[in-house]
């Protein structure tokens, strides 16, 4: 692709006038045309009526110019980067563009300082377009036209609100709304939505009497004994609370939490309800019936003593699945909802499992579903019990089970979930990200593949995490589809 080789002076440069702070769209339209011609010494950028004294009265690329080539990573990077509030951000945009046309890989240049304060800004703004939809509080007003409206304040910190405002419609489609921001507002009137000027604090509900219902839930909901005051302010920054109602509560909620958490510990013990523990009892065994050697493990395990977990659980929680299943998926230990249900991967993180599997076209039912640690290790909190990760005792005494379970099984492939899994399946602790994504052999006849467990999923806050994530979870248990599809996991005994 050809470059002009001399260095274009300012007065010659292309000026390009861009109508709004958010116009991403016009940008690209502009840069694809004058990339693989113009040097980004060549061009100035603008915003409305603001215009480089020296640049040209119109732009004009260069007739010779071909279009340039605009890689689909780049789009991606500028629709988040053009909306940061830095005025440096289009030329920033321009040159990475500009260089890209020679050195096609430069995004993946982890070194490389444009491509570092590219992706730094695009970070910030990802950031900001989540707070925005975390933090708006919408007050109840009085429609002109004597119906119902709502009305948020919101400072953002970037041009973020047309790329925002359809999530909100979405969510709020059956509301009238308006979000008002300093430098833009969105007005939604149940069947369209409009984009206006910026507004001021004072043009906003200041309260409605929904906001103090909303408290009492807040408070109710606060759970003393997990709070971590620097995860709290770094997920809910100081400068959004004069916008939250619930903001009155925290300071006071915080003050008395030490109070409140010693006073749950000294509470007694959560105890299953009696509906629970009747909707879990298992049937009486019937004398001289022939038991299977999943269901015989099953009763041997409901018995286990071989470490402390037992006296605490409501019940033990043994694998589930076809005696002739091929994949063995081990996880960490039942969480409250298996512990309750006797059934191993029945809660979130279960249904998290399940996606997955349907994803990647392997058929749950043709699995055995087991964990580590057959017993749920959790402490009470009042009415709640919250989970513990097993240690390594716990892990160690339950792999009697586990090895049991694989040899009555004798499964094709394993999948341990989670670092707790890899420990009891291998017998010793590894990271998961040592093993991950690859298919190891245990013995001459048993292949062995690590990921995460299902539940770190669950944990993730920000959508890129979570995507990203989700699409690694997908590619690791892809290669046990693999290795399915290739006929070592077909076979089904009876």
């Amino acid at each position: 692709m050809r470059r002009s080789s001399s260095t274009s002076s300012p007065r010659d440069a292309i000026h390009v006038a861009l109508e709004k702070e958010d116009d991403v769209d016009a940008f690209l339209a502009q840069a694809r045309m004058l990339a693989g011609e113009v040097p980004p010494e060549g061009v100035t950028w603008s915003i409305g009526e603001s215009r480089d004294l020296f640049a040209a009265t119109a732009s004009a690329p260069p007739a010779s110019a071909p279009p340039a080539l605009v890689p689909e990573a780049f789009v991606d990077l500028a629709l988040l980067v053009g909306l940061h509030r830095d005025p440096e951000r289009f030329p920033l945009l321009y040159s990475l563009l500009w260089r890209l046309q020679a050195a096609p890989a430069l995004l993946s240049n982890e070194a490389d300082a444009q491509v570092i304060r590219c992706r730094d800004l695009a970070k910030s703004v990802r950031r900001d377009l989540h707070k925005m939809k975390a933090f708006v509080r919408f007050r109840r007003v009085a429609a002109p036209d004597g119906g119902e409206a709502f009305v948020a304040w919101f400072e953002p910190e970037h041009h973020i609100v047309a790329a925002v405002a359809p999530f909100f419609v979405k969510r709020f489609a059956n509301m009238r709304w308006s979000i008002l921001t300093p430098r833009a507002s969105a007005h939604w009137d149940g069947e369209a939505l409009t984009l206006g000027a910026g507004a001021t604090r004072r043009a906003a509900a200041r309260d409605d009497e929904l906001e103090q219902a909303w408290r009492v839930y807040y408070a109710s909901i606060f759970n003393p004994a997990r709070l971590k005051v620097k995860a709290m302010t770094a997920q809910m920054p100081k400068k959004y609370w004069r916008n939250l109602p619930e903001a009155t509560l925290i300071d006071p909620l915080i003050r008395e939490a030490q109070a409140r958490a010693a006073a749950m510990v000294e509470a007694a013990p959560t105890e299953p309800s009696r509906y629970a523990a009747a909707a879990t009892a298992r049937p009486a065994d019937t004398e001289g019936q022939e038991v299977a050697p999943l269901s015989e493990l099953a009763r041997e395990e409901a018995a286990c003593t071989r470490c402390p977990l037992y006296r605490n659980a409501t019940q033990v929680v043994p694998g589930e699945g076809p005696p002739g299943a091929r994949i063995m998926l081990v996880g960490e230990q039942p969480g409250d909802v298996e512990d309750l249900s006797g059934r191993p991967f029945v809660g979130p993180a279960g249904r998290v499992l399940d996606k997955a599997l349907e994803k990647v076209g392997i058929p749950r039912e043709r699995c055995f579903v087991t964990n580590a640690v057959k017993h749920f290790k959790f402490e009470p909190r009042g009415k709640r019990r919250l989970h513990k990760k097993p240690d390594a005792g716990e892990i160690d005494a339950c792999r009697w089970w586990l090895a049991r379970e694989r040899a009555i099984l004798a499964p094709g492939l394993i999948v341990a979930l989670g670092a707790t899994a890899i420990r009891g399946v291998l017998g010793r602790s590894e990271p998961v990200t040592r093993l991950r994504g690859q298919l190891i052999d245990l013995d001459a006849d048993t292949k062995f593949l690590a990921t995460i467990h299902p539940s770190f999923l669950l944990r993730l806050q920000e959508e890129e995490d979570k995507r990203r994530e989700w699409a690694r979870f997908l590619s690791d248990l892809g290669v046990a589809a693999e290795w399915t599809r290739a006929g070592d996991g077909m076979r089904m005994d009876a």
